[in-house]
This record gives C-alpha cells, sequence and structure tokens, in this order.
C-alpha cells in the first residue's frame, strides 16, 4: 500500500496580521464558523461567515486543518467537500489564519471536492485549486487579484492555476487580477462539473459524492499517487509507477472483492485492505 502522503506539522502560533494590512482581520465582523455534516461516507464542511463573504479567520482555519487530520485517519471517510454557507464560496482569507492549511488539505490521500457555489477570490480560490475536484456554479466568478493590492498569490495560486488552465490562460487572471465566470472555468478546465442553478449544483453534488464513496479507498489512494507523483516524473517513470501500484493492488482483499463482486453482478463492498 503507497503511504499516506505526510501531514504537515502543526504551527505553535499562527502568524500575526499586519497592522494596516487589507488582509487583516475585518472589524466589525463576526468569528466565523465551519458547520460539519456527514452524508453516507462523505463529510461536508461549510465556511460559514456571511458578513465577511465567507473569508477564512484563523479559528476557521485552524478547524479545517483539525478535520483533515481526523477525515485522514477515519477510514470510513472517503471524501471530503468543502463549501460556502449562502451565495458565495470564499472570497480570502484574514492575515491570522495559520497558513498551511491550504496544504493540509491538499495532502490528503483521500478525494476532496469544492462545491463552488459562489464567487471563489483569492485565497478562496487557492483553497479550491487545492483539491483535486471542482463543482461549479452559473454566475459563479473566480479571480486571484492579489497584485492589485501590491502582493502575490502565496497559497500555491501561481503554481496549481498553470497546471489546470495552462500558462497562457493563467497569467492574465494573475496579472489583471480580471474574474472569470463558471462557463469560462469549465471550458478552460478550472472547473471540473458544471451546474446551470442550485438544484442541479445540489443533484450533481450528491451523485459526485455517492460515487466516490462507493469506490475502495486503497484504489483511490494509488490513483492519487499515480497522479500527483506521476506529474513530476518523467513519461516513463510515470508508467514505471503506474504498474507498481497496480501489481501492487492485485495482491490486496479489496481486488478479491471487485472480482467477486463482478461475477456476482452486485455492488463491491471495499474494505480499504
Amino acid at each position: 500500500m503507497p503511504a499516506k502522503r505526510a501531514k504537515p506539522p502543526k504551527r505553535t502560533a499562527p502568524r500575526d496580521a499586519r497592522p494596516g494590512s487589507s488582509r487583516a482581520s475585518a472589524i466589525g465582523t463576526a468569528p466565523g464558523r465551519v458547520q460539519i455534516a456527514r452524508a453516507d461516507r462523505c463529510v461536508i464542511a461549510t465556511l460559514d461567515r456571511p458578513d465577511a463573504a465567507n473569508r477564512l479567520d484563523r479559528t476557521m482555519g485552524q478547524t479545517l486543518m483539525e478535520l483533515a487530520e481526523a477525515v485522514e485517519d477515519d477510514e470510513t471517510v472517503h471524501a471530503l467537500a468543502l463549501r460556502g454557507a449562502g451565495t458565495v464560496f470564499c472570497r480570502g482569507m484574514d492575515d491570522d489564519v495559520d497558513p498551511r492549511v491550504v496544504e493540509t488539505l491538499a495532502a490528503l490521500s483521500k478525494p476532496t471536492v469544492a462545491i463552488l457555489n459562489g464567487d471563489a477570490f483569492d485565497e478562496g480560490l487557492e483553497l479550491a485549486l487545492a483539491l483535486d475536484l471542482r463543482v461549479g456554479l452559473a454566475g459563479a466568478r473566480f479571480a486571484l487579484t492579489q497584485l492589485t493590492r501590491g502582493i502575490l498569490p502565496h497559497f500555491g495560486g501561481t503554481q496549481r492555476l498553470p497546471r489546470l488552465i495552462g500558462a497562457t490562460h493563467a497569467l492574465p487572471m494573475l496579472l489583471t487580477g480580471d474574474p472569470i465566470d463558471a462557463e469560462t472555468a469549465m471550458r478552460l478546465g478550472l472547473v471540473t462539473y458544471f451546474a446551470n442553478d442550485r438544484a442541479e449544483l445540489e443533484r450533481l453534488t450528491a451523485d459526485l459524492l455517492t460515487t466516490l464513496a462507493a469506490r475502495g479507498m486503497l484504489g483511490v489512494r494509488m490513483v492519487k499517487d499515480a497522479v500527483l507523483k506521476g506529474s513530476d516524473m518523467t513519461l516513463e517513470q510515470g508508467i514505471r509507477l503506474e504498474e507498481d501500484l497496480y501489481a501492487l493492488l492485485q495482491t490486496t482483499a479489496d481486488r478479491a472483492e471487485g472480482v467477486r463482486a463482478f461475477l456476482e453482478k452486485r455492488k463491491p463492498l471495499f474494505k480499504g485492505a
């Protein structure tokens, strides 16, 4: 079985907000929270800070990090989804949010889904880019506007966005800060699935999570290893990694269960072993 990705160690103290910074905690806004719900074998986390467009504050960031660790260690959870409350996904983060929050979520060996039920700007978009799959809603907008404030994206935006949509399309977003809509994001490959309205978003998301919940976790982890590690390898090295993981999966009980289920014309009952 491939080793789980190492989880970044917890910081003893978060970085301080810079006085006068446009990213410091919003004055007059109530603290946010992360609502956590369970659906079958999936966990759905909702960013809930409506008076600040669901910007992450320090407590919300810490909750997401702890949730990621819990999901990684809980064999009954097969996927994690993240969404925003109301009509916005997330329009950024306060300066005192632990900077490791995005990479903690990116390090999960289980499938992760961003339910983009509204605008995702700046660090909010960087958070979505770090997840495996993105479901976009018509009318939602996506932008990285950090250069307009004299700073750079620093949660992986300059690296993940070009890898998803290519430098030709990523550079205009990064250099101008102009948003793109969900339809354009779908065409470019930033959005994986597209919903025309909120009812369709709910149906599509539910179907996707049901599909992910039914997958064997050993195979899922191996696929993520093959794709993510293989992207830094030559084609020959990547194919060799794929072959090694395939051979390893053949020795597992989940593989035997998959064969039995196919022959018996039933759904497999994978146990992650």
